[in-house]
């Protein structure tokens, strides 16, 4: 079956179907991650976007259940190279063509995405079309011009929690994930299709955790730390939040314009200073707007796995996956807050402290899964913020 991804500037590629039959529109992204697609897929900061994978070859590792981010796929549509059609590893449950059909997600494949992401690196991000159905390359155009885009979309309520929970309850979700040939250690799991899992800490402190479009792996990353969790919908109050007494708040990341969010910001601003704070990639961006800053729109974003980032204090350059379209206007920032890490790539801002407060946030992800993990310490400089301040009262 034949399929069509249009762009709103009237740019058409025609290439093969897959996944699921039917038509959807959205804002269109590169990612130049070489594996993760599945992360990529289940990512919910992904939300109202059709995403296009650099690499070439997609679906060679086919799709399990463990190495969900959320829920089943959160983007529109995926746009590929060539799909790979037998998935070779012992992980696998299902193939990416099954799984994209069975949650009713359109793709396309045999698409030249190397003149893809040239063209959108020079055009800039903009909507469009993908579909399988009986249409004019015209009227394909005129769809992606008429669908939603991001800007001034507050899509964080359509992947957001409808009621408060306590994430892993009973430590059957947060055990890391560890190789087999590592050897067996008493006590650990193993499931029925061999995967294993190591132990988990104690639990040290209690945070509230805002889920904006949370990954599960920064959950588990938070538990992994000792760090008991209890999520809560994006438009809890400050006052419901401070009333659950915890030791530290988490911002999440999530999907769309972060400066549509200001009910989130007024109750994130009622948090400063009252107990400390770490904010990932929207959550970095919504903390900016609470400390009195300002995002914009980036021409084409950050998706992928290589993305260098310095960090300021140190100079330590650290790669680092990321997932935004938006970033912080460093010019916009009120003097006492601090520009700790930046895109070696373009300079933008990768990083955030207060200088008065116990609050700091990072606009690129700790918990990528399957890495790079260079930053995976900055879950450990959240427990340990939680430390320094409890000590100090």
């Amino acid at each position: 079956m034949t399929a069509l991804l249009a762009l709103e500037d009237g740019r058409v590629f025609r290439g093969e179907a897959f996944g699921a039959s039917g038509t959807t529109t959205g804002e269109i992204c590169f990612n130049t991650s070489l594996s993760g697609y599945q992360e990529v897929l289940t990512d919910p900061s992904y939300f109202g976007q059709i995403v296009a994978m650099t690499n070439p070859h997609i679906g060679n590792y086919g799709i399990n259940v463990l190495d969900e981010e959320a829920r089943g796929p959160q983007v529109r549509g995926l746009v590929i190279e060539e799909l790979s059609e037998a998935p070779s590893n012992w992980r696998s449950e299902e193939s990416l063509h099954d799984y994209l059909h069975r949650h009713g997600i359109p793709g396309i494949q045999e698409v030249d995405t190397r003149a893809l992401t040239k063209h959108l690196r020079q055009a800039g991000a903009m909507k469009a079309c993908l579909t399988t159905e009986a249409m004019t390359p015209e009227q394909a155009v005129d769809r992606a011009r008429r669908g939603d885009g991001v800007v001034g979309m507050d899509f964080v309520r359509e992947v957001t929690p409808k009621q408060a929970f306590d994430w892993d309850p009973t430590d059957a979700e947060s055990r890391p994930w560890k190789l087999t040939q590592a050897g067996n250690q008493a006590g650990e799991l193993r499931d029925a299709l061999g995967n294993a899992f190591g132990f988990l800490p104690p639990v040290r402190h209690r945070v509230v955790a805002y889920d904006f479009g949370m990954k599960r792996n920064i959950l588990r990353g938070l538990r992994q730390r000792g760090l008991a969790v209890r999520v809560v919908p994006a438009d809890t109050s400050a006052e419901d939040v401070l009333a659950m007494e915890p030791d530290g708040i988490f911002l999440s990341n999530g999907p769309g314009d972060p400066g549509a969010l200001d009910y989130i910001h007024k109750n994130v601003r009622v948090l400063l200073g009252k107990k400390p704070i770490f904010g990932i990639c929207l959550g970095h961006q919504i903390l900016g707007y609470a400390l009195g800053g300002k995002t914009f729109k980036l021409k084409f974003g950050h998706r992928g796995g290589n993305q260098p980032v310095k960090d300021l204090t140190t100079g330590r350059v650290s790669i680092t996956a990321q997932n935004h379209g938006f970033a912080v206007d460093p010019e916009s920032l009120p003097s006492d807050v601090e520009v700790t890490h930046i895109n070696l790539n373009d300079g933008t801002v990768e990083g955030l402290r207060s200088k008065s407060m116990p609050v700091f946030s990072v606009q690129y992800h700790p918990e990528a899964a399957p890495g790079p993990h260079d930053a995976e310490y900055f879950f450990d400089q959240f427990a340990n913020l939680i430390d320094e301040t409890a000590a100090k009262r």
